[in-house]
């Protein structure tokens, strides 16, 4: 089997957000890591590796500090990596990351058998790439799958709702997002991270792709960010039970303005 695991590199979950004079958001010092879902989703590639042959490719936008990123995949068991790096990609949105993702994988990577993602990015938080990558490559999708099998061409997948879960069906080639619980996420060995220097690592620009900066021009741009403002310190009423109710009510409606 060939399957393809699409990954983004974010912020570590941990890291203190600094936004600059200029409204945008620095990266400098800060640790930067796999996104914590797309480790299930490079999990769930290697599992089926591992339980079916073939071979695991890891895709990627970013720059050169998401090199970082395809070797800690490569380490877990990925087999290869590609990185489409360009600079008409800096600050690219969900629509022009599955534009150039579909590019890549329906000619440079095609014959892929599945393609899993994470359902999100916990940095935007948009989980647009996975329904749109779907869309472009023409695949049927499970999202927020968090139990999958595979057997005679066809995957099985139980997706996370509101309230509960469903059961998917659906042939081979598909794209499945992953949530937590799919699988639990290993970590790289040592052997691993010394075979993943030496493991192929690609790098494509947007015209290695058949693709100009127009094709992928961003809908969405961040014009600015800015920290929420600090929280107030609370109050404590006291006094008769009427007097703090009759209090409670007016601070809900002339400061809080919530009633």
């Amino acid at each position: 089997m060939k399957i393809v695991a699409c990954i983004k590199q974010t912020f570590d979950t941990e890291a203190k957000i600094v936004v600059g004079g200029n409204g945008q958001i620095s990266d400098e010092g800060v640790n930067l890591i796999v996104n914590p879902y797309d480790e299930f989703a490079v999990e769930e590639a290697i599992r089926t590796k591992e339980k079916n042959g073939g071979e695991v490719v890891v895709v990627t936008v970013g720059g050169d500090k998401a090199q970082e990123a395809l070797r800690y995949c490569l380490a877990m068991g990925a087999d290869r990596a590609v990185l489409i790096q360009d600079a008409a990609m800096v600050g690219a949105d969900s629509r022009a990351v599955s534009i150039a993702l579909a590019k890549l994988l329906s000619e440079k990577e095609a014959g892929y058998d599945i393609i899993f993602t994470g359902k999100e990015a916990v940095d935007d938080g948009a989980a647009q790439v996975p329904s749109r990558l779907a869309e472009k490559l023409d695949l049927a999708q499970a999202n927020v799958v968090t139990a999958l099998s595979l057997a005679d061409g066809k995957a099985t997948a139980t997706c996370e709702i509101d309230g509960g879960s469903e059961i998917l069906e659906m042939a081979l080639p598909a794209l499945i997002s992953a949530q937590k619980g799919l699988n639990e996420v290993r970590y790289p060995s040592l052997p691993g991270i010394m075979k993943a220097k030496r493991k192929p690592l690609e790098v494509l620009s947007l015209s290695d792709l058949g693709l100009s900066a127009d094709d992928v021009a961003s809908k969405v741009v961040l014009a600015a960010a800015e920290l929420p403002p600090a929280r107030k310190a609370g109050q404590r009423l006291t006094g008769e039970v009427d007097e703090v109710v009759a209090k409670l009510v007016k601070l809900l409606k002339e400061e809080a303005k919530v009633i």
